[in-house]
């Protein structure tokens, strides 16, 4: 993974799995040893590679927790 330098901090969950293995997932992760952020992205399944992803501060995260909460339920 080049000089990509992470520490996955906490494994929160899964948010979806594909048939060749790679799963979508959340986790507080520290890249570079700075202070850890939420994660999104796929992952290989021994997390030998990783896809492009996107990351969140605590604050960001609340937010979109926020936003969520406020997505209209399934009819």
């Amino acid at each position: 993974m080049d000089n990509t330098s992470y520490k996955i901090i906490k494994h929160i969950g899964v948010i979806s799995s594909e048939k060749n293995g790679w799963k979508k997932e959340l986790n507080l992760i520290s890249w570079f040893d700075k202070a850890p952020k939420f994660d999104i992205r796929d992952w290989a399944p021994e997390r030998e590679k990783m896809g492009k992803g996107i990351t969140f501060s605590e604050d960001e995260m609340t937010r979109l927790a926020e936003l969520l909460a406020q997505m209209p339920g399934k009819s």
